[in-house]
């Protein structure tokens, strides 16, 4: 089973126990952990938002974008190679993503008025329309479909990384930053490229329960899903920049 999270891959539920009927991961319990995980984003996020609106300075929230962004990193891969770990890192996670989410978002919305709700009601309009069109059996995670996400979010990961290492050496990528024509297409390509990304977590959800996955797993599936809500999100919300930036 191929996806393309990093979080979430093939070699997940090799070698793991089968946890029998009452400790095993259940679909309903991944949808309530995701919840969880989501609350502790919205509350990490409100904090770093009121502390930017009290002062409406960058520098107020820029600690602790980086803190956040940081630590989130870490504990992502912390909880990607210890999986009997989410039920701590998951939530950790969360709330240092959250930071991250609400200083990023409070300075666009101070440049862009509304552009944070667009971005939220976008978010969660991708999650439920596809989540619609995966259970009714319209989008389905064939192999095919899963090689081909996995493909694309890997080549995504290779243009962000040389971007960053390039940026460590103030050498600039031209176009796929800017808010021309080029550079709204490649975040357009970017956000669907990360909406397939859902499909293959639902995939992934359902498979897990399906193989009585241990109860752990549904803090890892749930974790997994995370990443890709708040990569959505962030891809969501820096097209709308580009957009608004050329009004």
């Amino acid at each position: 089973m191929r996806t393309g999270n990093p979080a979430l891959n093939d070699q997940t539920f090799r070698a793991l126990p089968y946890a029998g009927e009452q400790a095993a991961m259940t679909i309903q319990g991944t949808v309530n952990k995701t919840g969880l995980l989501l609350l502790c984003v919205i509350l990490t996020a409100g904090w770093t938002w009121h502390r930017f609106f009290q002062t409406s300075d960058p520098a107020s929230v820029a600690v602790w974008v980086t803190v956040g962004a940081i630590g989130g990193l870490i504990l992502a891969l912390i909880t990607v190679f210890k999986q009997t770990w989410a039920p701590i890192t998951a939530p950790i996670y969360a709330l240092l993503e959250g930071l991250f989410i609400g200083g990023v978002s409070s300075i666009a919305e101070s440049q862009y008025p509304g552009i944070v709700i667009q971005a939220v009601g976008l978010t969660f309009g991708t999650l439920v329309a596809l989540l619609a069109a995966y259970s009714s059996g319209l989008v389905k995670a064939t192999e095919n479909f899963k090689l081909g996400v996995m493909a694309a979010t890997g080549g995504i990961f290779l243009i962000y990384l040389v971007t960053l290492v390039l940026g460590l050496f103030s050498v600039r990528v031209p176009y796929i930053h800017d808010s021309g024509l080029f550079g709204i297409g490649f975040s357009l390509f970017v956000v669907v490229v990360a909406a397939l990304n859902l499909v293959l977590d639902f995939d992934f959800i359902e498979q897990g329960a399906r193989s009585g996955a241990p109860k752990y797993m549904e803090w890892y599936a749930a974790f997994g899903l995370m990443v890709t809500l708040i990569w959505l999100y962030i891809e969501i919300l820096r097209l709308l920049i580009k957009l608004r930036s050329r009004d």
